[in-house]
């Protein structure tokens, strides 16, 4: 019943794409190209320098990264420590209205 159905390929009954005729062609001789004229190589990518402003300033940049990612892992690790701990306490709570329930 929910089986899928599989399409149906059709085979094919004799030769689909008529043979490729191949024809002689004459090699003939061209004029000599000369060679391209010499150019100076370019570097691949341009040298970066870096200064000590530009040194102090990534160093800055990525000390802010690290302090940001670590305060948002911080918060979310708290955010999971303080709803286990809520959770714990309804457990307890609960546990301690039914067993007041059962012994009356």
């Amino acid at each position: 019943m929910l089986r899928p159905k599989l399409p149906a390929m059709p085979q094919p009954t004799g030769q689909v794409t008529p043979p490729a005729v191949v024809e002689p062609t004459t090699i003939t001789q061209g004029s000599p190209v000369p060679p391209p004229a010499p150019v100076a190589p370019t570097p691949a990518r341009p040298t970066v320098q870096l200064t000590p402003g530009t040194a102090l300033a990534l160093v800055g940049g990525g000390t802010a990264v690290v302090l940001v990612v670590g305060a948002v892992l911080v918060s979310m690790l708290l955010a999971v420590a303080i709803t286990a701990t809520s959770v714990a306490v309804c457990a307890v709570v609960l546990r301690s209205l039914l067993t007041t329930e059962r012994k009356r």
